[in-house]
């Protein structure tokens, strides 16, 4: 027959041994200690920090006269438009279509209370509270208004395209610029403009090296890109002095960097050719030919 504790005391008294009270829950309780924090880090600098960092650097080594910054819709951020209006400057860039906008109400006011500032959401379906600016070409109609963003949180200027240029397709591009006073035909010839950097960065990586550095050093990399870029102004600002030398004929051809290259290249061959055959320079530069050997194989206007 099995002994239980009643019937064991000896058992008894070691069972009641084991036994784990209430008091040693406590003290073990007691001695937990939650971990220390972690100690705060500070929040990492995004792309718009560094570009707004970058233009506060470059703002007084640009022209007085510039007034307005082109940037693209990834940029029509709070903080960007901020940071670009401390500088003295104005934004033109894009918002989505179905960006949040309200009309400013400009009727009259309560006498008491507060002012009515907002006139209805900004709906796109419904051009009639937009101003009509005019037809740019067939099928390509601009329109504009002063507006309140709510997530920019100021007042800007909107010019909404309208393009029906496609049969059964109608496209919109909805540019605003933070000058209230900046003419909407202007903003947009302002915001075309801004592909003209496309073509600074294609020449630079044809002709000028741009992705050929060999180094991983930020200090090197800098120095290299810088010197890409200023070899593709020198030739630019070479180009534009070429009209204004006495012995040269004014062209009609736009500046290329292939063609560029190409005039230097039959420049340095018919030196290489005048020099090795022992010709006179004078009389064969003066030659009315001379040139069309010159802007042999350059790009056709």
């Amino acid at each position: 027959m099995p002994q239980t504790p009643a019937t064991n005391p000896g058992k008894q008294t070691q069972a009641q041994s084991k036994t784990v009270s209430w008091q040693t829950i406590e003290q073990v309780q007691q001695r937990l200690q939650q971990l220390p924090p972690k100690p705060p880090t500070p929040a990492p600098l995004t792309r718009i920090d560094h570009y707004l960092e970058h233009l506060k650097h470059t703002r007084q080594s640009l022209p007085p006269a510039v007034k307005y910054c082109v940037a693209d819709g990834v940029y029509s951020k709070q903080k960007f438009v901020a940071g670009v209006v401390a500088l003295d400057l104005h934004l033109i860039s894009k918002l989505r279509s179905d960006a949040n906008l309200r009309y400013l109400y400009t009727g009259e006011q309560k006498p008491r209370g507060a002012r009515r500032k907002y006139d209805g959401k900004v709906d796109f379906k419904d051009l009639s509270r937009l101003t009509f600016v005019e037809q740019l070409e067939a099928g390509l109609t601009l329109y504009t208004a002063v507006v309140w963003h709510v997530s920019l949180k100021r007042q800007i200027r909107i010019a909404y395209l309208v393009d029906t240029r496609k049969a059964g397709k109608t496209g919109v591009a909805l540019l605003f610029s933070s000058d209230v006073e900046l003419d909407a035909k202007l903003m947009v010839q302002y915001y075309q403009a801004r592909f003209q950097i496309e073509f600074i960065f294609r020449d630079a990586k044809q002709f000028t090296g741009l992705c050929d550095a060999q180094t991983r050093d930020p200090q090197r990399l800098e120095f290299h890109f810088n010197a890409s870029l200023t070899t593709l102004n020198l030739a630019k600002y070479q180009e534009q002095l070429r009209p204004t030398q006495p012995d040269a004929t004014v062209s009609s051809v736009p500046f290329s960097m292939a063609s560029y290259k190409r005039f230097a290249f039959n420049d340095h061959l018919l030196e290489r050719f005048i020099c090795q055959l022992e010709l006179d320079p004078t009389l064969i530069k003066s030659h009315p030919n001379y040139e069309n050997l010159r802007s042999y194989g350059i790009i056709a206007a």
